[in-house]
């Protein structure tokens, strides 16, 4: 009886120790994860190997940001031409929430760039998505070299556009229906519904530009103070 009783006690400590040992690793809750709130504007971050890694988080850095009650205002979303994890120019791996075929409806779409366009300029897929979803976009933006796939898809013939520091000779020869402004001189270009930036951290001032439209003046300074972005300008003091 009483080996009974210790065997007993054995099994009951062995599973306890068990199943405290799963709690101990269990994943935290993920409660930052803002959920999809089809009443919400949607802002679209395209995505594609060799991509600028800030390209892709600065939209994101600005537009995620809650009001200062904690309110969600935009669902913040990353595509890609299909589901497969996409690799950075910096060698960050990152899965994209939507491919092509399942994305939903865009209020501003991100263009970015990466160093050699010369792939996702010939994709004939991606620049078919660009011109597919400019159609529903409130905004289309662009940064740094991402003005090639914008000129490549023709939807801002016609309209002003700023590329990366030394490169808008080029996209002028390229592509001489775009008015290419001085990228020595201009960092932000708006002209329409259509926006560029030199690209890099140059893309926090599209991002915040459009923050404020899209919001108030006194939200985009709420999230300037959350980035810290007054110790930048701040720097060598």
């Amino acid at each position: 009886m009483k080996k009974g009783i210790l065997l007993i006690s054995f099994f009951t400590m062995l599973f306890g120790c068990q199943s405290n040992k799963q709690k101990d690793h269990e994943a935290p809750s993920a409660k930052h994860i803002k959920p999809f709130n089809e009443d919400l504007p949607t802002i679209g971050l395209l995505m594609y190997d060799g991509v600028l890694t800030t390209e892709v988080t600065t939209a994101s850095d600005v537009f995620a940001k809650p009001t200062e009650e904690g309110k969600q205002l935009f669902n913040v979303i990353t595509i890609a031409e299909t589901a497969a994890a996409i690799v950075t120019e910096e060698g960050l791996k990152i899965v994209p929430d939507y491919a092509f075929e399942n994305c939903p409806k865009l209020d501003i779409m991100f263009v970015p760039s990466a160093y050699d366009m010369w792939a996702q300029v010939h994709n004939d897929k991606i620049v078919s998505f660009i011109k597919e979803k400019n159609k529903e976009t409130e905004y289309t933006v662009s940064n740094c070299a991402g003005a090639q796939l914008i000129g490549a898809s023709g939807i801002a013939d016609g309209k002003k556009i700023v590329t990366w520091v030394g490169g808008g000779k080029q996209l002028q020869k390229d592509y001489p229906n775009l008015k290419v402004q001085n990228d020595s001189l201009v960092s932000y270009v708006k002209d329409g519904k259509f926006v560029s930036s030199n690209g890099n951290l140059a893309s926090y001032i599209s991002s915040l530009e459009l923050l404020e439209k899209m919001t108030s003046p006194e939200h985009r300074k709420f999230v300037e103070s959350y980035l810290y972005l007054d110790r930048l300008k701040r720097w060598g003091e």
